[in-house]
């Protein structure tokens, strides 16, 4: 699980930033981003748990409803990566979630939070 917490901290924390943010602000571009994001993490845990499935692509549910989709598509990769080969504690989900992380932190700079 070491190699996981990193990212669910860093979902968390950009979700709950993303909850806490006026309305202005998320239409300003902020929930773009944060929608940007959840489907970027929903692909990545789709590839892992579906190889060779063409990945569905999460709906745009609103402003209000983005930074659950990113809370929830980080939680979802986290348990992909955990049960991949080698799973938590393996070099790939280490990579993974590394990678992960870096996406979300470009992504929070990007919303501003």
């Amino acid at each position: 699980m070491d190699d996981v917490s990193p990212l669910l901290a860093a979902v968390d924390r950009l979700a709950d930033r993303l909850r806490a943010l006026p309305q202005s602000r998320l239409r300003a571009g902020a929930a773009a981003e944060g929608l940007a994001l959840a489907r970027e993490l929903s692909v990545r845990a789709q590839r892992l748990e579906e190889p060779g499935t063409p990945p569905r692509i999460m709906p745009d549910a609103g402003l209000f409803v983005v930074a659950d989709q990113v809370a929830v598509a980080g939680h979802d990769l986290v348990h992909a990566l955990e049960r991949a080969p080698g799973g938590a504690g393996g070099g790939e989900t280490a990579r993974g979630a590394a990678e992960a992380v870096a996406l979300v932190a470009e992504a929070a700079g990007r919303c501003g939070v």
